[in-house]
């Protein structure tokens, strides 16, 4: 497992109550996996995550598949919910 950050904007923010958080994981999946089981009392993160793209170290991770999504030590995980306008 490798140490890294995750952070919230717009309506992710809001629902996960701070703007980042230390997180562990060795892919993004595990890392989705955790962050969805700490928050599995409350639904409206898990909403937003849904629906949301993720940004690992300035990459996008577009289509793939967030198995494959191996972290590197001290990596951040950016979570963009869709954003209203143009």
């Amino acid at each position: 497992m490798v140490n890294g950050t995750i952070r919230y904007w717009a309506a992710a923010k809001e629902a996960a109550g701070k703007s980042e958080e230390p997180v562990t994981g060795s892919t993004l999946a595990e890392v989705l996996e955790s962050v969805r089981a700490a928050y599995s009392e409350d639904d409206r993160l898990l909403r937003v995550l849904d629906r949301s793209s993720f940004v690992v170290d300035e990459y996008p991770v577009g289509g793939r598949p967030h198995a494959g999504v191996l972290l590197n030590e001290g990596y951040v995980i950016e979570v963009l919910p869709p954003f209203a306008g143009g």
